[in-house]
């Protein structure tokens, strides 16, 4: 086993502290995965792990054996350097480095009747995280993000996600390439809009099914709206008009899945 990393300023320290960066994500292709649920999603989920940090004091070397599978990969860190490099409390004692996959159209596959959640413009990484979790729940076909603001291994996209990230396919494109997609695989889009919209639960999602939500400040765009099957709305009874767009695509996907008797 490799000897406890004590300081702050250990090289391996140094780079996963690096990877809170997005463009050193994208430089390594590399992302920090931590908590025990959370690398062992990335693990059963074809995700490369290049190494596994574990703090003794929290958290057995057997454990963490049986976790990262590979005794070269485990790194023991001391409390303190531990408590540098994790995020966030709860994480078991456990930080992974982790390579990114390639996200695109053609590596998604589609079930007989698709149920596909399509993201516009997503600029919250808990937000994506959330609707990642929504899809996972729902065990829809997969998540199509269009132009993001934020990128899928932001460390609160992996976090707020809670490892759906690693369990649901996705995609990353731009607008104009997931409507050729859609119309290609036959897959009707239903546009969330607060204008010229009927109620969501009115319309029939067990056709091949593709909802998309807009941005969280400005909604959707006009391409989708003009390429739209139908624009949905959920029916607002208070003094807003509108939902936090993981709350939003939580209801309509769920009532998608209720239509298809959750199957």
């Amino acid at each position: 086993m490799h000897p406890l990393i004590t300081s702050h300023h250990n090289p391996k320290i140094k780079h996963v502290l690096s990877l809170e960066k997005p463009r050193e994500r994208n430089r390594e292709r590399q992302f920090v995965v931590e908590g025990v649920r959370e690398v062992g999603l990335a693990q059963q989920h074809g995700y490369k792990i290049f190494s596994l940090f574990f703090c003794p004091d929290i958290i057995s070397h057997e454990r963490a054996l049986a976790l990262a599978k590979d005794e070269r990969l485990l790194l023991p860190v001391e409390r303190t350097v531990f408590n540098k490099i994790a995020y966030r409390e709860g994480t078991e004692g456990v930080v992974a480095v982790a390579e990114q996959k390639v996200h695109t159209l053609d590596n998604i596959k589609l079930s007989p009747t698709p149920l596909v959640l399509v993201l516009e413009g997503v600029e919250k990484p808990g937000n994506l995280g959330a609707m990642l979790r929504t899809a996972d729940a729902a065990h829809i076909d997969a998540v199509v993000v269009c132009d993001p603001k934020t990128d899928l291994y932001n460390a609160n996209v992996v976090r707020s996600s809670v490892g759906c990230i690693f369990t649901t396919q996705t995609a990353v494109a731009t607008p104009d390439e997931v409507m050729h997609w859609l119309k290609r695989e036959q897959i009707q889009a239903f546009v969330t809009d607060l204008q010229g919209a009927i109620p969501y639960h009115t319309v029939d999602f067990t056709v091949r099914a593709a909802i998309v939500m807009g941005t969280e400040s400005t909604g959707i765009s006009e391409g989708w709206r003009n390429f739209s099957a139908s624009r949905i709305i959920i029916p607002m009874r208070g003094a807003i008009d509108s939902l936090n767009v993981s709350n939003a695509a939580a209801i309509v996907v769920f009532e998608a899945a209720r239509q298809r008797g959750f199957s």
